[in-house]
């Protein structure tokens, strides 16, 4: 039987003899395609899959020798949410362990967290510095695709944004790990959509700082008039494209899935040919820093991320770049007085959040500015770190997939949480 690798190999080939026979005379047509066949031979032998390509989070976290549980809890709008834990380090368990909730990125999973080795990834270098170590997944990624009565396949399952994420889903990961833990409070990392829903979330559940000792923001988000790339372009038009795919039924974008397992091997391996166009794609969406890419690691980032969202959650990020607010969702006049009681969508309060807050943001970052960090730290009360990681290049992505993470980042966030 034909193994995935050769299958792959096979249609390549069908396609590309296909292509061939409409174009190329009967014997330049054999000769290109033994050059094809052979150079897509020669690719497959080159490329060296990473080993975790294929395993879920805690399988990964286990491979190298830590601790996992796997814990589920249902918010109070049905949707049953994932949490992976590591309770404790290499050295083994002790009492009293502090504990560290860490929030995902847009289209993220809690595996992105883990993409580096041991001595540089925060889970394991929280877990080895004593702490017991929680990683939730947002409704509707890879880990949290369930509901108490709504399937996936179902649009109304995917009728949300960061709006409920922030209101119900971080609420209930942080009731369900105090109470399993016995714990009064706990220390927040969030990196960029897990700092936009810790923001809002503290705007409407005020009483929820008195449950965060600390709060680190890695590429921290509530405003994006400064941020700029490709993806910003396309910010005009995400209003209608959410209306068009909410009319052809379709809620969710960026699934994790086989599709992503092969461009990942075929494009982001670094012995592939096409390695350069894979590196290049991920710099014109985060921005530059070509001196830290770990493309060790990528195939295996690639593999598990983009992990899946609805629609409404990124249209969400575009409606906060064409309205300069850090806002709830807007459905518009009609759809907003349904929802709020008037024609636009209100507003967060940073004021709200009195929780101490770290911000931790990188000078190339073209998704969490410069311009933009410095407009959310003047709005937030108690920031009690503003730090510029010590890289003129460091962008959106470094935070957690970059070579020395440790360095650049997760030392300067265990000194930040040591001070409370």
């Amino acid at each position: 039987m034909m193994g995935p690798a050769a299958l792959r190999v096979a249609v390549v080939v069908a396609v590309l003899a296909g292509s061939l026979a409409m174009a190329l005379p009967s014997a330049e047509k054999l000769k290109a395609l033994a050059g094809m066949m052979k150079m897509e031979h020669q690719m497959e032998q080159q490329r060296s899959t990473h080993w975790g390509v294929n395993l879920t989070t805690t399988e990964i976290i286990e491979a190298f020798g830590y601790p996992t549980e796997i814990h589920h809890v249902t918010t109070p709008d049905g949707y049953i949410l994932e949490l992976h834990r590591v309770p404790y380090g290499i050295a083994g368990n002790s009492e009293n362990r502090p504990v560290a909730l860490l929030q995902h990125c847009l289209l993220c999973s809690s595996s992105d967290y883990i993409m580096n080795t041991p001595d540089q990834a925060l889970v394991y270098v929280l877990a080895d510095a004593g702490y017991d170590v929680w990683l939730p997944n947002f409704r509707g990624n890879t880990y949290s695709r369930a509901h108490a009565e709504l399937d996936p396949e179902n649009h109304d399952f995917w009728k949300f944004s960061w709006d409920e994420m922030a209101f119900y889903d971080i609420p209930t990961s942080i009731d369900y790990i105090l109470a399993t833990t016995g714990q009064e409070d706990l220390y927040y990392v969030g990196w960029s959509m897990g700092t936009t829903t810790f923001f809002a979330m503290m705007s409407e559940r005020p009483e929820y700082n008195s449950k965060v000792r600390a709060m680190a923001a890695l590429a921290p988000v509530a405003y994006l008039d400064y941020a700029k790339g490709p993806i910003i372009e396309l910010a005009p038009i995400s209003g209608e494209l959410d209306t068009v795919l909410s009319l052809l039924g379709v809620g969710e974008l960026f699934p994790s899935g086989d599709l992503m397992d092969y461009l990942a091997e075929t494009f982001c391996d670094s012995n592939s040919t096409y390695a350069d166009v894979c590196y290049n794609f991920l710099f014109l969406i985060a921005g530059p820093d070509s001196e830290e890419l770990n493309e060790e690691f990528l195939p295996v980032i690639i593999a598990h991320t983009p992990a899946g969202s609805s629609v409404h959650t990124i249209n969400h990020y575009a409606q906060i770049i064409l309205s300069g607010q850090f806002q709830k969702y807007d459905y518009g006049t009609i759809g907003n007085m349904n929802h709020y009681g008037q024609s636009t969508p209100p507003l967060y309060n940073l004021s709200a959040v009195t929780a101490p807050v770290g911000l931790f943001w990188g000078q190339t970052d073209w998704l969490a500015s410069p311009e933009d960090v410095d407009h959310l730290a003047r709005e937030l009360p108690n920031v009690a770190l503003n730090y510029r990681i010590d890289k003129d290049q460091f962008n959106h992505l470094d935070f957690g997939w970059c070579i020395h993470t440790y360095y650049y980042v997760n030392s300067h966030v265990l000194d930040f949480f040591s001070q409370f």
